[in-house]
């Protein structure tokens, strides 16, 4: 059999596959999900955080600098999602993937959004200036974005034997995703409209007892979406 027939044959017996769906309670893990045909449905509050800039980092400074900063950046960010009950099940390249459920996912998604903002401002900003020569000679500010949407999602797992991973199916993942590449000066967590609607006062509203989020229109799969966006960062 050719490399071309056996190809086509596993993408025939994929798309004639059915799929065994069973509701979860709990964030599935890669084991959980049978590869064969195996799919889990929740609803979920998802979170990207993104470090912005890398390419410019990579181009500027040393690989270890930024490899470095790169680090640090998903090590405080999984910390940070992990403290609110958050379960990481994604890194890609400069990106952590966060997931939350229960009753309060969507405020502990956005808080957990404001503080990986506060930890890349307050610590990682700072310390990598004082640390590295190429950070400061290139005036280079360390930033990031976090995407929040919330909704029901699938998780599915793809590829072949030992070599595969889950992949997450429904808008609430692709959307974060997308808000998490948002790059406006200052404003560093995004929210759907959906997230927003759910959120407790604590994560809405600051001491004063005012809007911490402003709502802005975002173009998205050819639909004008309503998200918000926050500027304000939160210590841990």
């Amino acid at each position: 059999m050719t490399s071309e027939s056996f190809l086509q044959e596993r993408v025939e017996t994929l798309f004639r596959t059915d799929f065994d769906q069973r509701d979860g309670r709990v964030v599935p893990t890669t084991q959980d999900v049978v590869l064969k045909n195996g799919a889990v449905k929740i609803e979920a509050a998802f979170l990207y955080a993104d470090l912005a800039g890398s390419a410019k980092l990579s181009k500027a400074c040393p690989w270890s600098t930024t490899a470095k900063i790169i680090r640090a950046f998903l090590d405080c960010s999984t910390r940070l999602i992990i403290k609110h009950g958050g379960e990481v099940r994604s890194f890609d390249g400069d990106r952590v993937m966060g997931i939350f459920l229960g009753d309060s996912k969507n405020s502990n998604a956005s808080i957990c959004g404001r503080e990986i903002h506060w930890s890349v401002r307050k610590i990682i900003q700072p310390a990598a200036a004082k640390q590295f020569k190429s950070i400061r000679d290139n005036e280079i500010e360390i930033r990031n974005c976090s995407g929040i949407d919330v909704g029901e999602v699938r998780a599915v797992r793809s590829g072949v034997r030992d070599s595969n991973d889950l992949i997450w199916i429904g808008k609430a993942a692709s959307f974060s995703a997308k808000l998490s590449d948002v790059r406006d000066v200052g404003y560093c967590t995004y929210i759907s409209s959906r997230t927003y609607t759910k959120l407790g006062k604590d994560a809405k509203f600051d001491s004063d007892g005012k809007n911490m989020w402003e709502s802005r229109s975002f173009e998205f799969a050819d639909e004008t979406e309503t998200v918000y966006r926050s500027n304000h960062w939160k210590k841990p």
